[in-house]
């Protein structure tokens, strides 16, 4: 497994399961977080510098709001690259309201040398769905039917619910394909 695999891979699981501690050995110390957010139904500020404040952005903080949280990064994972760009997908709870959250958009990762460490991190949020929480149980089952977290790109679509916001999701992303 190359070490820009193994840090998308451990960023995932940190991301989804609340361990922000992984992110020591994803980031480098003064790593940069770019995000780009194209829908008003999700917030993020537009930079944030070092592992500290972006371990509190994507973990910490996001976990405060979000669980049962699913990524997915679509297409062939990288292979002895220094950066790589891929497109993703997001399915998740939001713990107050019950509401369900299916997203997409691209991860830009770049490394600073051959150790693996990520430099630089752009992560594009191209839409964000909130439906309703009687729909939690099919896009969840949807979620956990996906391989993970590498997903081939056209699955998404091919295996989505009957739910116009979840076919909708899948057919932007697979429209997206492939990004390398």
């Amino acid at each position: 497994m190359t070490l820009l695999r193994q840090s998308i891979e451990t960023y995932i699981l940190a991301k989804d399961g609340n361990r922000p501690h992984l992110l020591s050995h994803v980031f480098a110390a003064d790593a940069e977080l770019v995000m780009d957010v194209k829908t008003d139904a999700i917030s993020f500020p537009a930079t944030v510098k070092g592992l500290t404040d972006i371990s509190a952005t994507l973990v910490s903080q996001f976990a405060q709001r979000y669980e049962n949280i699913y990524t997915f990064c679509t297409g062939t994972p990288p292979d002895n690259a220094a950066a790589f760009r891929c497109n993703w997908l997001v399915c998740m709870t939001e713990k107050l309201s019950g509401a369900v959250r299916v997203g997409f958009g691209d991860y830009e990762w770049l490394c600073r040398d051959d150790s693996g460490m990520i430099s630089k991190l752009k992560i594009t949020i191209e839409e964000m769905k909130t439906l309703p929480s009687e729909l939690g149980d099919s896009i969840l089952e949807w979620a956990r039917m996906l391989p993970y977290p590498w997903c081939p790109h056209d699955l998404p679509l091919r295996s989505a619910p009957d739910i116009p916001e979840a076919q909708e999701i899948g057919r932007r992303l697979d429209s997206q394909r492939p990004l390398v």
